[in-house]
């Protein structure tokens, strides 16, 4: 199975997908969505800095040396 589906798209099959989504959603529509999709790539990009930033922080908690009393 090839994964690389998509990356073997010529222009003719990018333009043909961009008409069926034009024909679906309407020129009004399109911004709308592309707006929420926008969104949703940047709340998934910040919780992922958040996640890089707790494991960073552990990580150098962690390594701390202990004193010995």
């Amino acid at each position: 199975m090839n994964h690389l589906l998509f990356l073997n798209m010529g222009a003719g099959e990018v333009i043909v997908i961009a008409l069926i989504v034009l024909l679906l959603f309407g020129g009004k529509k399109i911004p709308e969505l592309m707006k929420g999709i926008g969104k949703g790539v940047k709340s998934f990009k910040d919780g992922l800095s958040d996640i890089e930033t707790e494991i960073k922080k552990d990580v150098k908690n962690n390594e701390k040396p202990e004193t010995d009393k």
